[in-house]
């Protein structure tokens, strides 16, 4: 893993990182070129070296998606293949790479040629030269040319008739070729120019160099300026300052807001922790106290269901107890009370009876003695009238009317013993009333 990150992190972060930092730049002033190498790896798989490959592959793509992404801002973006480079690096790479297969170097040397336009190793050329810019300042620009000898007839037969008996001379001489254009480049252009843009320099430089390079029947695959430096002159350190100075203060915003915001996620997780623990708290409060209930009533069961059973039991009691009273009472009623009632009611109409009998008896001697004494009146009422007018017989009565006045007073003798008769009667009758309602009271005794 270790090693597969190392070479993504060269071949492939690399590139990403720089494209980040100049690609707002880019397209901010609405120009400008990108050139990504790549390799033939990147076109066709190589066995034994996955994580170049992957890397290599991975480039290509990234280069054709930032084409797509910046085209609109003006900003061209392109991807260099070379093939294989001869040198001391690759000789070591297919020296591994045989030996792990246990194969002839010869035929790894073959296989990594077949997948190539050209079926060559590129030669590489350095060239390291001391330039005055447009502006008059020396800049030591390094630039690496891969070139191999041309495929055509003509090109074979003119890098024969030069380099044929010395091929060492073949990188001397493209380095002189490129050291002279690159001279001749550099004072046409400022020092802004070259640092920015790069790809025109080397564009340039090949196009100057493309005719000179024919006639020793050489072609250049690539050129890549490696290197630009003002000998500590310190006139690109300033150019870059105020930018430096720009990114600086945006990198410290882009850090104060970032650090702003994790404070504010960071009290925002702590609102958060406090409030999931206050509902933890609150949550596990209601469930000690449900537990605490549940247990309290559990424990509370048995006296509860035994309080609940002695409740019904004396309720039950109670019940037969009232039932019983009420059985007693009913039983009381029929044995004691219905008799007594009985037996009052029988004295009471026998009494009744009595009293009825004694008043009809006593109304039967009443009318008896009311009979007998008016017949004794009735006998004595001539003897009365008599008394009465022998009263008279000695008075000195003055008869006015004649036989009239006689008859009056004849009537009025019968009147005032009829009178006498009447007072008799009531004075009898009054006796026998009081006598009648005494003797009922008497029997009742």
């Amino acid at each position: 893993p270790d090693d597969w990150r190392t070479c993504l992190a060269v071949d492939l972060d690399s590139h990403f990182l720089m494209a980040r930092l100049v690609v707002p730049h880019l397209k901010a002033q609405r120009s400008g070129a990108i050139v990504t190498i790549s390799s033939t790896a990147g076109l066709h798989g190589y066995g034994m070296r996955t994580p170049y490959a992957a890397a290599k592959w991975a480039l290509v793509g990234f280069t054709k998606s930032l084409a797509v992404e910046l085209g609109p801002f003006g900003v061209r973006a392109n991807v260099v293949a070379p093939g294989t480079v001869e040198g001391p690096r690759m000789t070591r790479v297919i020296a591994a790479e045989a030996a792990q297969r246990r194969v002839p170097v010869e035929t790894v040397e073959r296989e990594y040629v077949e997948g190539q336009s050209i079926p060559r190793y590129v030669r590489p050329a350095e060239v390291a030269e001391v330039c005055v810019t447009k502006q008059g300042i020396s800049l030591n620009v390094r630039a690496v040319i891969a070139f191999k000898v041309g495929n055509d007839e003509e090109s074979i037969v003119n890098a024969a008739q030069r380099f044929l008996s010395d091929q060492d001379q073949m990188s001397i001489l493209t380095g002189r070729i490129f050291a002279g254009h690159l001279r001749s480049i550099v004072g046409s252009m400022t020092v802004e120019e070259i640092v920015t843009e790069r790809q025109k320099l080397a564009t340039e430089v090949l196009d100057g160099s493309k005719e000179e390079m024919a006639k020793i029947g050489l072609t250049v695959d690539s050129l890549q300026i490696q290197s630009i430096d003002d000998m500590k002159l310190g006139y690109i350190a300033a150019m870059a300052a105020p930018h430096n100075a720009a990114i600086q203060r945006e990198a410290q915003i882009a850090q104060a807001r970032a650090n702003q915001a994790a404070a504010e996620a960071e009290q925002e997780s702590q609102r958060n922790q406090a409030e999931y623990a206050r509902e933890t708290a609150v949550v596990q409060a209601q469930y000690k106290a449900e537990v605490d209930k549940a247990q309290a009533e559990a424990s509370q069961a048995g006296p509860l269901a035994q309080a609940q059973s002695t409740r019904e039991v004396i309720a039950a009691q109670t019940e037969l107890a009232q039932r019983q009273a009420e059985l007693r009472q009913q039983q009381l009623v029929a044995e004691v009370v219905k008799p007594a009632e009985a037996e009052a009611e029988r004295v009471r109409v026998l009494a009744q009876a009595d009293a009825e009998k004694m008043r009809i008896q006593a109304e039967a001697a009443a009318s008896y003695d009311r009979v007998a004494l008016d017949r004794m009146i009735i006998d004595q009422l001539p003897q009365i009238v008599r008394e009465a007018s022998q009263g008279l017989s000695g008075a000195n009565v003055n008869i006015l009317n004649g036989t009239d006045g006689l008859g009056e007073i004849a009537a009025g003798l019968v009147s005032q013993g009829l009178s006498i008769l009447n007072t008799v009667k009531k004075g009898l009758n009054s006796t026998i009333e009081e006598s009648a309602a005494g003797k009922p009271e008497l029997n009742g005794r």
